[in-house]
């Protein structure tokens, strides 16, 4: 917990002209008795690409303070003119407000400052060299950004806590690395200790029993297999053959009528010879391939 609080900051004059001195009334709350003072610094932007051009405008000491709400009023002078570059001095810089305690800062304010003539003509075609006389500065009060950082006052009991805190059980659990795999390890141990303790005998036991359960030997069976699908061929191409005549008999006479109707129309006889199957034997006209032949 911060034992300095800002309550507020009161830009007073503004807008002014550039060359006017910054004037602020600010408000604060101490919690505890100090031991130092504060020190206050109002630092001005230059240039947006380099801080070599930042300048310090000024600063001031701040104390003893007493326990309670304080304010005070803090004026700094205009920034020096040879420190900015040229074609900076016109447009939108900063000015940054910060308190420290101890060279330690725990509050920064940030304000955005518009540059610009106070003529629209000016405004609208810039001279090449800025008239200063003619620059008015406007703070955006309304819209500050203030930062805040946790320090050491003056207990040791007010220093912020360290980051990352110190974890001194983290060494003594053990490291997640070295037990990746160990329930799969004592798996496959367990396993080869069952295999060792069963023993080649109780191995062949095991798969004598499984030969007998499994049935007649493997050559016999292919045996009886090859039978039962010979004599299951021989009723197929049997049954197969007996149907073929029948339909071999309708084709030519059906064949008969549809030659005769083909010829009226083209003069040609448009019957499919017919073809030998593996077996020897005929079959129909191409159109009726629905028998099959084994």
């Amino acid at each position: 917990m911060s034992v300095v609080s800002l309550l507020g900051v009161k830009v007073l004059n503004n807008p002014a002209k550039f060359g006017d001195a910054y004037e602020f009334e600010i408000t604060f709350e101490c919690l505890e008795q100090l031991q130092k003072d504060l020190e206050w610094k109002l630092t001005y932007v230059g240039s947006a690409t380099s801080s070599e051009h930042d300048q310090e405008l000024d600063s001031l000491l701040v104390g003893p303070i007493p326990i309670g709400v304080n304010k005070f009023i803090f004026e700094a002078d205009a920034p020096d003119l040879k420190r900015i570059p040229v074609s900076e001095i016109i447009g939108v810089t900063v000015i940054l407000l910060t308190c420290s305690y101890d060279n330690r800062e725990f509050v920064r304010v940030g304000y955005y400052v518009n540059n610009e003539y106070d003529s629209e003509e000016l405004n609208s075609k810039p001279p090449p060299k800025p008239i200063i006389e003619r620059v008015r500065r406007n703070i955006l009060a309304e819209k500050p950004r203030v930062t805040r950082f946790a320090i050491k006052w003056d207990s040791e009991d007010s220093a912020p806590a360290e980051f990352p805190p110190e974890q001194p059980e983290a060494d003594v659990i053990e490291d997640d690395g070295t037990a990746y795999g160990a329930e799969e390890a004592e798996l496959e141990a367990a396993l080869i200790k069952e295999e060792a303790a069963l023993g080649p005998e109780d191995a062949d036991e095991e798969m004598a029993g499984a030969d007998d359960t499994a049935g007649p030997s493997g050559a016999a069976a292919k045996a009886e297999d090859d039978e039962d699908s010979d004599a299951g061929s021989e009723d197929l191409e049997a049954e197969s053959s007996g149907s073929e005549d029948e339909d071999i008999e309708d084709e030519e006479g059906e064949g008969e009528g549809d030659e005769d109707m083909e010829m009226g129309e083209d003069g040609e006889a448009k019957t499919a010879a017919p073809q030998e199957a593996p077996n020897g034997q005929s079959i129909g006209d191409a159109g009726h391939g629905e028998v099959m032949v084994h």
